[in-house]
């Protein structure tokens, strides 16, 4: 084993020499981007002490809260690029979550090296591949989060491979720390792999994807399509199955998007979602959860507003209602975020 790891390093190590003299000659860029956002929540139940919140990033109550100021650099030279992207706020600690100090700013850092066109490589801490949504608020038209995307995988820290496989298919695989650790002192990894594809007018595409081990397999499925120039339409669900110390348990998850743009400053997204926390879990839900929220992007130039409706139903009491917090199936929430891209 020693011997083909060895062999592998040098094979790696003659390759970049080889285009180090090529790529020298080649111009640097270096791009700057990011994002802050903050918000208003007030849940309708009326529970002052509860938040009546089993999803990401919005655990507030009658609270104007900070969401996140967001940093990133893309740095790209030959070959090789790289990429450092931080941030700081509530919502980058509830992401990087077994992190501490420092490493919990740090969303994405890795550094990726394209060995051809069609095949590159790339190591360091990602976000996940799994599910539709994604940690910046400005990467998202709903400013809450679903329930799939708070209990899937948020990173991954490990070495991947992307390769082409012609026209608009593609396939990454990869080998990472258990999921959602940048650092970690167990020797067990995790399996990474996705399948990519699309119409040759990338109307529709799809994305077929994969994380397992230390007793978690998860398969989730993307689909996104467009409807017409106003009307979009995308779908993401997810089967996770896990078994410790003789027990197995799992969850799904479905959520489905409608997008619909009447004019370029305005356009409102309706996203329905169903959880199935269908055997006792570390989650800790137990039963099934429907949530429907309708959101609206107001947009000016680079700031978009987002005011958002959001009604939760469950199969359980699992919510609460009034100054004594008594159970309830349901509830409803309103906010309204501010989301600034530069």
């Amino acid at each position: 084993m020693l011997r083909k790891i060895l062999t592998l390093s040098t094979a790696v190590c003659v390759c970049l020499s080889l285009n180090a003299q090529s790529d020298s000659s080649k111009k640097a860029t270096t791009v700057l981007s990011g994002s802050i956002d903050a918000y208003y929540r007030y849940s309708f139940s009326d529970a002052p002490t509860k938040t009546n919140n089993f999803t990401s990033f919005t655990n507030s109550q009658n609270s104007f809260e900070l969401g996140m100021a967001s940093f990133r650099v893309d740095h790209s030279l030959g070959k090789v690029s790289a990429v450092a992207d931080i941030g700081f706020g509530k919502r980058a600690q509830e992401f990087s979550y077994n992190d501490a100090g420092s490493l919990a700013a740090i969303k994405q850092m890795y550094l990726s090296y394209a060995v051809t066109d069609r095949f590159k490589l790339t190591m360091g801490k990602w976000a996940t591949h799994i599910g539709y949504e994604l940690v910046d608020a400005s990467g998202n038209r709903n400013y809450s989060m679903s329930y799939g995307f708070s209990y899937g995988p948020f990173f991954h820290t490990g070495v991947k491979a992307d390769v082409s496989l012609g026209g608009k298919t593609a396939l990454m695989v990869g080998v990472a720390n258990p999921t959602d650790y940048s650092t970690t002192t167990t020797s067990a990894k995790y399996i990474l792999a996705q399948v990519s594809t699309a119409t040759k007018n990338d109307a529709v595409k799809a994305y077929f994807n994969f994380q397992g081990g230390n007793g978690i397999t998860q398969y989730n499925v993307v689909v996104t399509g467009a409807l017409s120039s106003k009307l979009g339409i995308a779908y993401d669900g997810s089967l996770q199955n896990m078994s410790s110390a003789g027990q197995s348990s799992s969850w799904k998850s479905h959520a489905l998007y409608l997008n619909y743009d009447p004019i370029s400053s305005l356009g409102f997204t309706l996203r329905q979602d169903y959880f199935d926390d269908r055997a006792f879990s570390p989650i800790g839900i137990g039963g099934k959860i429907y949530a429907t929220t309708l959101s609206a992007n107001i947009k000016n130039q680079n700031l978009t507003i987002i005011p958002e409706f959001r009604m939760d139903n469950s199969a359980s009491e699992v919510f609460f209602k009034g100054s004594a917090g008594t159970g309830t199936k349901n509830t409803m929430a309103f906010l309204i975020a501010a989301v600034y891209k530069f």
